[in-house]
């Protein structure tokens, strides 16, 4: 009888740690030095200076998180569903009207499931990866110079969101890192700074948060890689959703 508790215990733990098909598949990004920034002189005045950026490994999800991925977590902590944009919840689309503090509210959920570290990227890693790393190929988007490969915007999108991978993935295999929803970033919306940092992480006085990325309510401009905006930490929309990072173990 002893052995049999034992065992189930162990079961039961380990079911615990063990990744479900809702978790995120996450991609290993060799870490790298880069000019971040618009290089092409066609950028925003937030883009400016380039500066070169120098990143640790890390790993990214392969794509945003979806409305099932979500629902799991609601289901999980007896959580309402935020409000469903006009098309309605769809389990494989990205999850959207999501905050920044709810998306670090899910990463820490997720970490505590899995036992692995989960939290949004930074901006710099975010565009490090919509770039394609060392992979890069300098595209306009990401790993595609037509908007219409490379993800969904308001010229194709028909006024909603779209299942996710279901545009071209860029270099690094990962997939609507240019529109479909924009994505939250772990930084406070700051300045750029001439000169070269390593593993910045954005400062925390900024009363809005880092999104990139674009999405399917919005012009192909802001799918570029480079393209910033920030929004209140509190708020949220049917165009704005996030995917989740971990560091290298």
């Amino acid at each position: 009888m002893k052995y049999l508790l034992i065992t189930l215990l162990v079961c039961i733990a380990a079911r615990v740690l063990m990744p479900s098909t809702d978790d995120p598949k996450m991609v290993k990004i060799d870490g790298g030095s880069f000019n971040m920034g618009d290089e092409r002189g066609i950028g925003e005045p937030d883009e400016r200076p380039v500066h070169l950026v120098t990143l640790s490994d890390f790993n990214l999800a392969e794509t945003e998180v979806t409305v099932l991925q979500w629902r799991t977590y609601c289901n999980n902590i007896k959580h309402e569903m935020p409000d469903a944009p006009e098309w309605g919840w769809k389990d494989d689309h990205p999850i959207v009207s999501v905050s920044w503090e709810e998306a670090i509210a899910y990463c820490k959920w997720l970490s505590d499931r899995t036992g692995k570290k989960y939290r949004l990227p930074t901006e710099a890693e975010w565009e490090y990866a919509a770039r394609g790393g060392r992979l890069s190929k300098r595209y306009m988007f990401s790993g595609n110079n037509n908007i219409n490969e490379a993800g969904w915007f308001k010229g194709n999108s028909n006024g909603t969101s779209h299942p996710v991978a279901q545009k071209r993935a860029n270099e690094l295999g990962l997939y609507d890192m240019s529109g479909n929803a924009w994505e939250w970033c772990s930084d406070h919306l700051d300045e750029y700074k001439a000169g070269a940092v390593t593993n910045p992480t954005g400062s925390e006085t900024s009363v809005f948060v880092v999104r990139r990325g674009g999405s399917w309510d919005d012009v192909d401009t802001g799918s570029r890689p480079t393209y910033r905006a920030g929004n209140s930490f509190r708020r949220s929309y049917h165009t704005l959703g996030f995917r989740v990072a971990s560091s290298a173990e």
